[in-house]
């Protein structure tokens, strides 16, 4: 288990970086792609080691672990800073989120009522 939570932190580090690296080369003072990068890397890292043979459950469940909290935890700080800059960038920002969550009740709402009955 330590050695698949190894895995997955050098490659989380190893995605920060070049992230932050794509961001000051493009001049944007912010991470750009980190997580991305960090899976790119932790796939790469499981290819290299199961051609390598030393790819082994325990490794799988080191990173099956984090893999459970990990994902709720990145959603979830996505939509704070998501809802943090639409606040701070006014109201059209704040329309452009509302009306496509209305559109998409609505729509489910149409889809609902247009199903068949299967209560024959």
């Amino acid at each position: 288990m330590i050695q698949g939570l190894a895995i997955l932190s050098f490659s989380f580090l190893l995605g920060m970086w070049s992230g932050e690296l794509l961001g000051s080369w493009l001049g944007i003072n912010a991470n750009v792609g980190g997580v991305g990068f960090a899976m790119i890397f932790l796939l790469l890292s499981k290819e290299y080691l199961s051609k390598k043979g030393w790819w082994k459950s325990d490794l799988e469940f080191g990173i099956e672990f984090w893999n459970k909290l990990y994902i709720p935890v990145v959603i979830a700080m996505a939509a704070s800073l998501n809802v943090k800059s639409a606040l701070s960038s006014g109201t059209l920002a704040i329309l452009a989120g509302i009306i496509p969550v209305f559109l998409a009740f609505w729509v489910f709402k149409i889809l609902i009522k247009n199903l068949p009955s299967s209560h024959e």
